[in-house]
């Protein structure tokens, strides 16, 4: 009676415990999906017998996809910040008479900060969903079972070789938009008699001001912002299950891509701002 008793008591705490366990792994489940394929994408990357043909053919694929395909958008992109940031930026430090600070600003506002984040968010809207929908659609049809019952695994196969491009693209795609955004600020500000300096004096300005951690810390966030950016995709689209559909895949990756950009521009900026 008296177990009866202690059972019957309990039974309300253990259905709490049940419920808070629940959601936690519900809303913890994705987050150490991530972490688990990350280390199982670096690990396999460096066993030669991973790059077998097929692997390398999508790897290529990808990456030409995923350059090409935002190379005109990170231009775009590029230079409607050029115009916006630099030209405001160089303007009024002039009018405040601090123009020798252009530098330091420009590294820090636009190189630090905002060229990272839009090169991430470029390769999650333009190439991203692209990757989300073909794998989801693969999983949604049946076609991901097919291969499991012939040997060929389908994270090696598809999310390793598209991880790995974004990876590279999101390095490529970073250096172009700094690149080409400082260009463009630097044309508007010429043009508009706001510099009077070669543009070689304006670059050196740039490279001054940044230190030796920049040129570690910068490509970083750009080289993890564009793996997350495809590990994220790809294992939404593995993860899809019958209840799902594109209505329901697009916006949940693209909330986790924007989520994983964020996370690693913020966790680098923090950890490496001293």
């Amino acid at each position: 009676m008296l177990e009866w008793a202690v059972s019957r008591g309990l039974a309300g705490p253990r259905r709490m415990l049940a419920l808070l366990g629940a959601v936690t792994r519900r809303q913890t489940r994705f987050s150490l999906m991530l972490i688990a394929a990350s280390w199982s994408v670096l690990r396999e990357a460096v066993r030669p017998n991973t790059w077998r043909r097929t692997v390398r053919y999508e790897f290529r694929h990808m990456l030409t996809q995923a350059i090409g395909g935002g190379l005109y958008s990170t231009l775009f992109t590029a230079a409607l910040t050029g115009f916006g940031i630099v030209t405001q930026a160089v303007y009024w430090l002039g009018i405040a008479g601090m123009a020798q600070l252009t530098g330091s600003l420009m590294v820090t506002v636009l190189v630090r900060e905002i060229a990272p984040v839009l090169v991430g968010v470029i390769l999650l809207g333009r190439s991203g969903m692209l990757m989300l929908t073909r794998v989801s659609r693969l999983t949604l049809g049946g076609q991901m079972r097919t291969l499991q019952a012939q040997g060929i695994d389908p994270f090696i196969t598809l999310a390793l070789p598209r991880t790995l491009a974004m990876m590279v693209a999101g390095f490529a795609l970073g250096m172009i938009f700094g690149t080409t955004a400082l260009l463009a600020g630097y044309a508007v500000c010429r043009v508009q008699g706001v510099i009077n300096g070669s543009i070689w004096t304006f670059f050196n300005d740039v490279v001054d001001a940044m230190r030796p951690l920049d040129y570690v810390v910068v490509p970083a966030k750009c080289v993890l912002s564009g793996f997350f950016v495809g590990l994220c995709a790809c294992l939404t689209g593995l993860d899809a299950t019958r209840e799902d559909d594109l209505g329901t895949l697009l916006p949940r990756g693209f909330v986790r891509g924007i989520l994983a950009v964020m996370v690693v521009n913020t966790v680098l900026s923090v950890s490496f701002s001293s």
